[in-house]
């Protein structure tokens, strides 16, 4: 969680090039957010560092028209890639099938990354 907060207030100055953010708002009241960024030594490569929507509103279309948004973004910018790390294990098979339902593709795996049984999964999707 500190990794997350420390990539929005990043995100949040003004002179950050390297990380943006977009909100979602439902009645002046935070609901969503994603942050991502360009990925360094890449041309047109992004990275989608964090995205979350309020618990008691998923499956209300928050996270996609947060991903949407993200990539139309993208698009001005002249992105080709957008890159996704996630985890192998079973708390997360809600975050890929979110992922996948946005047509983000695994493109590789790193086994035991994060623990023993633990794997890195990358995704991508081609903009």
């Amino acid at each position: 969680m500190r990794c997350a907060l420390e990539v929005i207030d990043l995100a949040l100055q003004p002179s950050s090039p390297d990380y943006l953010c977009l909100v979602a708002l439902m009645d002046e009241a935070l609901v969503g957010y994603v942050a991502y960024g360009p990925t360094p030594m890449t041309e047109g490569t992004y990275d989608l560092y964090w995205i979350a929507s309020e618990p008691a509103l998923r499956g209300k279309g928050i996270g996609a028209g947060l991903i949407a948004s993200m990539e139309a973004d993208l698009r001005r910018r002249k992105a080709r890639l957008v890159r996704v790390e996630t985890s192998a294990t079973e708390d997360y098979g809600p975050a890929r099938g979110f992922y996948q339902s946005m047509r983000y593709l695994e493109e590789s795996r790193f086994q035991d990354f994060y623990r023993v049984g633990d794997d890195l999964i990358l995704l991508k999707k081609k903009l």
